[in-house]
């Protein structure tokens, strides 16, 4: 099966592999803070998607330090004289603040002569204008990708998970973005209990129709503490096996094309946090299982 993984692009475009940094800038998120909710989207962690992410406390620089310890072992035969990293804006909504200060923590990590990427996590509606042209502004000085939270372009479960905007919000900020030349990744689960096959391959189609340079693919986990968990411990709801989740993914990679980027084929939960489904914490069988099926 013909695609385009993330390593694969990384090793075209720039000759090796880039490791990413994972970092919170102690953002939140409307969806929490009251603008638009309080709830969140019921499936985000205390965390916010960032449970692996370094300490909000350190700086932003020493947040890139604390990364570059944390991989060195897998740096060994890295040429140090290259920007070997990619500065990741993981944890909650990385574009929702004051513009001065959000020009200020993208400039520190794109000053940084280790990072090569900037990639920053958001929400579609955290993208007015102004954002969009410092956006800009940094995208002059480093790459910079903007990943989008779409999750499901199913109007009725974007409801249910609470996501908080319609999806013509995502389109209008994929279009502002793709005016700006920022590279857009789009975030997709698959594995809601009410949707279809079918509805998972629409929300990968729709990505793909609105241009998406980028893509991942997330298996849907439940975790302790998010009102996702809270309703799965009430009344469990089906969870997709490993057999199925390799299934749908296989077909939605079938529609992918090679030029869009694939950045990831599922995902990890916190295991001390994770409900279910209790085989996604097996990541060397999971790997595996979708390698195979993805060679076959």
């Amino acid at each position: 099966m013909n695609y385009t993984s993330l390593n694969q692009y990384l090793k075209t475009e720039y000759g090796r592999k880039l490791y990413k940094i994972a970092i919170d800038a102690g953002f939140t998120c409307p969806n929490r803070d009251g603008r638009i909710s309080t709830g969140g989207c019921i499936f985000c962690s205390e965390g916010g998607s960032g449970d692996f992410a370094e300490n909000k406390t350190l700086s932003i620089t020493k947040q890139i330090e604390a990364g570059k310890a944390r991989v060195s072992a897998k740096m060994r035969n890295a040429d140090s004289s290259l920007p070997n990293y990619i500065a990741y804006f993981q944890a909650f909504t990385n574009t929702y603040g004051n513009v001065e200060h959000l020009r200020n923590i993208y400039m520190e990590a794109a000053s940084h002569k280790d990072i090569a990427i900037i990639s920053i996590g958001t929400r579609p509606d955290c993208l007015p204008p102004e954002v969009i042209e410092l956006l800009k502004e940094i995208n002059s000085i480093k790459p910079v990708w903007v990943e989008l939270g779409m999750q499901t372009s199913n109007e009725e479960t974007a409801r249910f998970i609470n996501r908080g905007y319609p999806l013509e919000t995502y389109d209008k900020a994929m279009a502002d973005l793709h005016a700006a030349n920022i590279k857009t990744i789009t975030h997709v689960i698959l594995g809601f209990p009410q949707e279809t096959s079918k509805d998972m391959l629409d929300s990968v189609q729709h990505a793909i129709d609105m241009g998406t340079w980028g893509i991942k693919l997330q298996l849907l986990h439940i975790l302790k503490g998010t009102p996702l968990g809270e309703l799965y411990d009430r009344k469990p709801f089906h969870v997709l096996s490993l057999e199925e989740y390799t299934q749908i993914l296989v077909r939605c990679v079938q529609i992918i094309p090679e030029n869009v980027i694939i950045h990831r084929l599922t995902g990890d939960g916190p295991k001390s946090i994770l409900i279910a489904p209790k085989w996604s914490g097996d990541k060397k069988r999971v790997l595996n299982t979708i390698n195979k099926a993805l060679r076959d």
